[in-house]
């Protein structure tokens, strides 16, 4: 694990680095995705940088990029769920406050049912 792009500490660069097992759906250099364990939706990914970023309050200018390629491979992984034409949503969570449970920057992909804004 290199010390600039990981904490090791962080659930999330463990599981880019391959100490934790997990369900790869895609990989490179910058980005991975796998399932999240507790979906809220019938497709519910994680799409994350392999480099740590705490969250979008703490991304750098530089990396603004990435985030752009985070959401191509989420467009990318909609499509091959089989969701990209019914519909999905993107969901970046930054902060406690705002839900973020694990400081790592992830794009929470979700899809295969209607959303029922009732609840």
């Amino acid at each position: 694990m290199n010390p600039e792009k990981s904490k090791p500490d962080c659930i999330f660069c463990r599981i880019a680095s391959g100490e934790i097992p997990a369900k790869i759906l895609y990989k490179d250099d910058e980005v991975f995705a796998f399932p999240d364990i507790n979906p809220l939706t019938p497709v519910h990914i994680l799409v994350l940088p392999v480099k740590h970023i705490a969250s979008l309050a703490e991304m750098k200018d530089n990396e603004t990029p990435l985030v752009g390629k985070m959401v191509k491979v989420a467009n990318r992984l909609a499509r091959e769920q089989g969701i990209a034409k019914s519909g999905y949503r993107l969901t970046i969570n930054s902060g406690a406050d705002a839900g973020q449970l694990v400081p790592h920057l992830h794009i929470h992909l979700m899809g295969g049912r209607r959303l029922d804004w009732k609840h």
